[in-house]
């Protein structure tokens, strides 16, 4: 709840809302570039039906009879074009409601050996983001706004990249993982230095 927008609309959890909310898996998907972690989003297109031009892991709605790993799998196969058996399943994060879309998301983690090359499904992804981690885990990168919707005002938290705005349910997820992998990434850099 770090990079959660506050107040955050609807408190609820996943655990509260299973039997309503539309359910989806997401992959967080890291890789190698020259030594350095580098973490995987997307640019959904603007015609798309929900969440559209934002910046989100790839993933999308769960199909009956299939579990939410598969979905996440699935989905960033679909939308990238890569070969989702190549890569090393490495856990779960925490699942996350999103009100706004009524969605219901579980990200799965997954890392590959390799840089992936990955071919946008045009329909869906507009822009394929590669985020270093160091910059993610550097505290001067995260900034906060307040955003005026109808007659509400929020203080909402991002990531800044490039220019890119990340936030919601996506910064929210990044935060999670980014608390998970900080103390090794720390032990790291004191071993390097």
């Amino acid at each position: 709840m770090e990079l959660a927008p506050q107040p955050r609309p609807g408190q609820k959890f996943p655990s509260e809302v299973k039997n309503s909310c539309i359910k989806a898996g997401v992959l967080v998907l890291l890789f190698p570039i020259l030594n350095q972690a580098y973490l995987t989003l997307t640019r959904r297109t603007p015609d798309v039906f929900y969440h559209r031009s934002q910046i989100s892991f790839p993933g999308g709605r769960q199909e009956s009879n299939e579990n939410l790993k598969l979905t996440a799998l699935r989905e960033t196969h679909e939308e990238l074009n890569i070969k989702v058996e190549e890569l090393t399943l490495l856990g779960e994060l925490t699942p996350l409601y999103i009100p706004p879309s009524n969605h219901c998301i579980y990200p799965l983690v997954a890392a590959s050996d390799n840089h992936p090359r990955f071919k946008p499904q045009p329909s869906e992804v507009s822009e394929v983001l590669e985020v270093p981690l160091d910059h993610l885990m550097d505290p001067g990168n995260v900034h906060r706004e307040i955003w005026t919707k109808g007659e509400g005002k929020y203080i909402v938290p991002y990531y800044l990249f490039d220019q890119n705005k990340i936030w919601g349910a996506t910064a929210m997820v990044i935060a999670e993982l980014l608390a998970i992998l900080r103390p090794f990434w720390r032990k790291k850099n004191i071993q390097t230095s």
